[in-house]
């Protein structure tokens, strides 16, 4: 399991996230830079793999707005990570089409195969998942993608998710 947030070290960006920073808010007018939100918590969450409330904060004093108003935008959207995640992170669609055809006989495959429960990560690092809302493939239920790439998969079967979990291991440890 990875560790709860440190609340006692700060948090550091490195000089090419600032530099981002700088590019994004550039794109906006005076007084705007609120706009660049979005782009900024996803590069921070590529540098640090998730958003802790220090650097939510920290992105807050950067854009000179409330933190209440970064964490807002974080909370809305789900592809914000608020805890630590896995290296890759399986979303398996959870909602009706998809539950019709098995989806959550994957999921429970998933955590069985895993070992550990929806939004927690697997000791060596490398995994986590959860159920999402509608992957928009209907038709090819159930459905799973796999972050950090948002590669996507349909009619999976517990097989299938065998051999995806295999390749990803053998990935990571290439």
């Amino acid at each position: 399991m990875l560790k709860v947030e440190d609340t006692q070290t700060p948090v550091e960006f490195s000089a090419a996230l600032l530099e981002q920073f700088a590019d994004f808010v550039s794109r906006y007018p005076e007084g705007k830079q609120k706009s660049a939100l979005l782009p900024m918590l996803h590069a921070v969450q590529a540098e640090h793999g998730w958003l802790s409330s220090k650097a939510m904060d920290k992105v807050a004093e950067y854009l000179k707005i409330e933190p209440i108003e970064v964490y807002e935008v974080a909370t809305f959207y789900t592809m914000y990570f608020l805890r630590p995640q896995g290296k890759y992170v399986l979303e398996v669609c959870r909602t009706g089409p998809c539950c019709l055809v098995g989806a959550e006989k994957i999921m429970d495959h998933i955590e069985q195969t895993l070992g550990v429960k929806e939004g927690e990560v697997t000791a060596d690092g490398l995994f986590s998942w959860r159920g999402v809302e509608c992957l928009a493939a209907c038709g090819f239920g159930p459905v799973l993608q796999i972050g950090p790439e948002y590669t996507f998969y349909e009619n999976l079967t517990p097989e299938s998710v065998d051999q995806l979990i295999s390749d990803l291991t053998a990935k990571a440890n290439n």
